[in-house]
């Protein structure tokens, strides 16, 4: 049997899905076995949305990992949904979830949540403007 160039699939301890899939990595190796944001606060909606803020500072490589980088990127065209960037980074939201909450603590995102059901105006209110606009 060859070797591939990123390594024998048969080697003891490598876990790899197929030869073209590489070796499998665990969600917890890429938080550090963290399942929580970190002490934002900061709840992580699937619908919170993640923009990049142009005002903080350009990380350092050796702080983030390649996960983190590809977050970045996904969020520097235009600003993403949780939900979103889990999808784009094909990680788990759980997993999306932590790295945010480096990326935030770090000050490289700004997260901003929509307006909550409860505060969205009535639909009876809503109606009776319609109608009033109607009128004139």
């Amino acid at each position: 049997m060859t070797e591939t160039p990123t390594g024998d699939p048969w080697e003891p301890g490598s876990q790899w899905y197929d030869g073209e899939a590489g070796p499998l990595v665990r969600p917890y190796a890429m938080t550090g076995g963290r399942t929580q944001p970190g002490p934002t606060g900061v709840r992580f909606d699937l619908i919170a949305l993640v923009t990049l803020d142009p005002a903080g500072p350009e990380p350092d490589d050796t702080v983030l990992g390649p996960e983190h980088r590809t977050l970045i990127d996904l969020c520097r065209p235009e600003t993403q949904s949780v939900a979103e960037l889990a999808a784009g980074a094909d990680l788990p939201v759980g997993v999306v979830r932590v790295l945010l909450g480096d990326l935030l603590e770090l000050g490289c995102v700004t997260v901003s949540r929509p307006v909550p059901p409860a505060h969205l105006p009535d639909e009876r209110i809503l109606r009776e403007v319609i109608e009033g606009l109607r009128a004139l």
